[in-house]
């Protein structure tokens, strides 16, 4: 009966908990979403053949890791001004690493 812990006390936890972690968790949708609208115009532009995709399937690309598809998304987003929030950055992260790189 004196125990630390109820059945209530353990749920209630264990929602916020939850809650927590499906706020912070990276959106798929809203990274495509702000892939097409913010990276594939400026992607095009430089690629060969307008290609914006190649980036991306280059044999020699400069990401090798998901930390590096992240740093990519956010020097994109410094350098260019995209005034991208750090949710936005972690979601377009997603997007291309579900999309093209799958790395762990």
């Amino acid at each position: 009966m004196g125990g630390v812990f109820n059945f209530k006390s353990v749920f209630l936890f264990c929602l916020i908990v939850l809650g927590i972690q499906a706020a912070g968790a990276a959106d798929l949708a809203n990274g495509e979403k702000l892939h097409t609208d913010k990276c594939v115009a400026c992607h095009a532009q430089k690629a060969v053949f307008g290609e914006p995709d190649i980036f991306y399937l280059k044999k020699d690309r400069k990401v090798n890791d998901f930390n590096g598809v992240k740093r990519m998304v956010s020097l994109c987003n410094t350098e260019l001004r995209l005034d991208l929030f750090p949710e936005d950055e972690q979601d377009i992260a997603l997007f291309l690493n579900t999309r093209y790189y799958r790395f762990k």
